[in-house]
Order: structure tokens, then sequence, then C-alpha cells
């Protein structure tokens, strides 16, 4: 399958997000984000995460959307605590996740990678559903960007040191990247 083709992945539901652009011309897509994400932050459900990557958070909901709603963020993937799996970005294109970044000592992530938004928080187990969900979606990425390996699978933690701590200590690296393996 030509990655022009596979845009957009079978099997998820599809929530476009006008927080996107180009990458540069000519760039290989290399790097996966693994993130976090929880509206309000330490809740789930309701949809929010959702209607934030497309500028629609209602901010009469909540008084932390007030804080963020002008915020254009977005990621290629969320997959909600069920495994259930939303797709805002085609993958081709740039999302706009890692904001500030590096990753081997080249800026810009977002330019070269693919962002996983995990519905959850840095002091919750994430779900066996959302593991399995992972696994798969990495797994379909390798296929479409063989340069994403192993060695460049990373937390935003990692490629925005002090800035951010996604997707936290109750990530499970090991289980995650065991998956991959199987």
């Amino acid at each position: 399958m030509e990655i022009a083709a596979a845009q957009w992945l079978d099997g998820v539901e599809v929530v476009p997000s006008p927080n996107c652009n180009q990458r540069p011309e000519a760039e290989e897509v290399s790097l996966l984000v693994i993130h976090n994400i929880s509206l309000p932050p330490g809740e789930y459900g309701g949809g929010y995460v959702q209607r934030f990557f497309q500028n629609q958070l209602p901010v009469e909901d909540h008084p932390y959307f007030a804080e963020i709603h002008q915020l254009q963020v977005s990621a290629h993937l969320l997959i909600e605590r069920d495994g259930s799996v939303s797709q805002f970005v085609p993958l081709a294109c740039r999302a706009w996740h890692a904001g500030v970044s590096c990753f081997d000592g080249r800026e810009a992530c977002n330019d070269f990678s693919i962002g996983i938004e995990l519905e959850g928080c840095d002091t919750e187990l994430f779900t066996d559903q959302q593991y399995a969900a992972l696994v798969a979606l990495t797994q379909q990425i390798q296929q479409l960007y063989p340069a994403i390996t192993r060695q460049r699978i990373t937390g935003h933690s990692d490629i925005a040191p002090g800035r951010k701590t996604d997707p936290g200590p109750c990530f499970d690296w090991q289980r995650y990247l065991d998956g991959l393996s199987k």
C-alpha cells in the first residue's frame, strides 16, 4: 500500500482536525511519539479531547478549558480507555502535537513524526485495551513508514524534557515494546 493511499487508517473513527499542515517537502516520517491526555485533567470520556483537537472546546463546561481553549493542537491518533481509536490528521501530514522538541539532535519533531495520544494521565495505569490498540497501530504505522524502528519510538517527555512529562511513569514501555515483538 502506498503511503499516499494510507493517510487515513482503516477501522478508526475519522475526526478531522484543522490543526495540521503539510510536512516539509521530501520529509521522511521517521519518529513515533507517545503522549497522554485527559480533559478535564484526570477525567475520561465526554469527547473533550476530540473537541479540543477541533478547536471546539466548550469553555463553560470546566474552568480548565478557559485556560487552554485557544491552543491549536492535535495528534494523528487518540486511543481511548476502551481501546477505541480516533484519527485527527492524515499520517502524511504534520500534526501539531510535539511543540518545541528535539530528537537525536534534530529539532521540530512535528516535521518528521507521528503522534499518538493515549487517554490517560501520569498517575494512572493505562488499560489492556489501550496497549493492544497501541501495538496494533504501531505495527500498521511501521508497515507504512519502515524508518520508524523501535529506536525511533519515544515519549513526549523525551523530546521535550522539562516541559512535558507524558506518557508518564504509569506507561509500561517494556510491555508495549514486548508487544511489538510478537
